[in-house]
C-alpha cells in the first residue's frame, strides 16, 4: 500500500472506531434493562403535519446486534434511513407498524391517535416483547411493561430502529400519495406544513388525507 492508502485506511479506521463507540453508548437502556428479558423499540412519525397519517414503528433487535450509523430518523439523510431500513428488516427479531390516518386523527386528535398506531404496531409483532422502550411516552392500555425515555431515538438503539421504520414507511405513503393528489408536493414535504404546500392549500382547498384539525388557519370554513 502506499503512504496515501495507508493513511486513508488509518481514517476509515477511526472513523469506525468512533462510530461504535457512538452506538455502544446507545446500548445504555439495553444494557439496563436487557435481564428484563426481549426489548421492543417504539417510535412514530408523523405527528406534526397537515396531511396524512401517523405511522408507528415497533422493533425488536437481537441482543449485540450491530446497525453502523443507525440514529434517530432526524438526524439522517433519506438515503441513509432507506439504507438502515432494508439492514433492520433483515436483521430484526420482529418488526410491527401501526397506521392511523386523518380522519381519525381528526376525530380522536393526534396524540390519542399515535397512542393507537402504538398499540397496533406492537400488535403486529410476531412476538411479544417483554419490555417497551419508548420515546418519550407512556402508551395507555398496553400491558406490557414500558420505560419512557425522553429522547430516545437518540439514546436508543432499539427505538432508534422504530424512528427508522416509521420514517421511511411513512415517506413511501407520502411519495405515493403524490401520485393520487398531485399538486401539494406530497413527496418532497411529506405533508408537512412548507411554504409550498400552505400556498397550494389555500389555492386549491383540502384533498382527501389533509387533517381538518390542522388546516383550520388555511383554508375557509365551508372546504373543511
Amino acid at each position: 500500500m502506499t503512504k496515501t492508502e495507508i493513511l486513508r485506511e488509518q481514517k476509515r479506521q477511526e472513523k469506525l472506531k468512533a462510530e461504535r463507540e457512538r452506538l455502544e453508548a446507545m446500548r445504555e437502556y439495553e444494557r439496563q434493562y436487557g435481564d428484563r428479558g426481549m426489548l421492543c423499540g417504539i417510535d412514530e412519525a408523523g405527528r406534526g403535519p397537515l396531511a396524512g397519517p401517523v405511522v408507528a414503528g415497533a422493533v425488536i433487535l437481537p441482543k449485540d446486534c450491530e446497525i453502523l450509523y443507525l440514529n434517530d430518523s432526524k438526524k439522517l439523510s433519506e438515503k441513509r434511513r432507506e439504507l438502515l431500513y432494508d439492514e433492520i428488516m433483515e436483521k430484526a427479531v420482529a418488526v410491527g407498524l401501526g397506521v392511523v390516518g386523518q380522519d381519525q386523527i381528526d376525530a380522536i386528535n393526534i396524540l390519542q391517535a399515535t397512542y393507537e398506531a402504538m398499540r397496533k404496531a406492537i400488535a403486529n409483532l410476531k412476538v411479544c416483547p417483554d419490555l417497551l422502550l419508548n420515546d418519550a411516552v407512556t402508551i395507555p392500555r398496553v400491558e406490557i411493561p414500558q420505560v419512557p425515555i425522553v429522547k430516545g431515538d437518540a439514546k436508543s438503539v432499539s427505538i432508534a430502529a422504530a424512528s427508522v421504520i416509521a420514517k421511511v414507511t411513512r415517506d413511501r405513503m407520502m411519495a405515493e400519495y403524490e401520485n393520487l393528489y398531485p399538486g401539494y408536493g406530497f413527496a418532497s414535504n411529506k405533508g408537512y406544513g412548507s411554504a409550498k404546500h400552505i400556498a397550494a392549500l389555500k389555492e386549491l382547498g383540502p384533498c382527501k388525507i389533509h387533517r381538518r384539525t390542522f388546516i383550520k388557519n388555511y383554508v375557509s370554513e365551508k372546504d373543511l
